[in-house]
């Protein structure tokens, strides 16, 4: 049976070292992406710096590839691009998936990642009028198991 995800969430990325970033989930995408910038080859390494002020740990993080292939993206303006694109790992619900993601300079976006069918297929069901599931799931797994603090036995 599918998993319900909502319209957004968030996701780990934990080969990435990426934690707690925003995702869109977007049925009208096939492929998945991450926002990179100065995505360069140098010595058969593929470079590209990460880019999401929302969070400045990561922000302007730079990733070096030693695995990727190029993949012609159709944009949703329609025109058909050639993008990076490395394979990875995504945790949502608290489970490991593998997942490919195009390199691409998504500045004027509010998401650092989009999530394509191609991932959602098979896995999620999307519900448009939901949010953050994912994120809720795993709060609420955090509360769980955290220490309750011990009460004092001061008068």
């Amino acid at each position: 049976m599918k998993r319900k995800i909502g319209r957004i969430d968030t996701a780990d990325f934990p080969l990435l070292k990426l934690f707690d970033i925003d995702v869109k989930v977007d049925t009208g995408a096939y492929t998945s992406t991450i926002h990179c910038d100065n995505v360069v080859i140098e010595d058969g390494f593929l470079k590209c710096i990460f880019l999401d002020e929302k969070h400045p740990a990561y922000h302007t993080q730079e990733f070096v590839f030693d695995e990727y292939d190029v993949k012609v993206v159709k944009s949703s303006n329609g025109q058909a691009e050639p993008r990076y694109r490395i394979k990875t790992e995504i945790i949502l619900f608290g489970k490991t998936h593998p997942i490919y993601l195009t390199l691409s300079s998504r500045g004027q976006m509010k998401y650092p990642v989009l999530l394509g069918r191609k991932f959602l297929t098979k896995k999620f069901m999307v519900d448009i009028n939901k949010t953050n599931l994912s994120q809720k799931l795993k709060l609420k797994k955090l509360k769980k198991t955290s220490v309750p603090k011990k009460k004092s036995n001061e008068h």
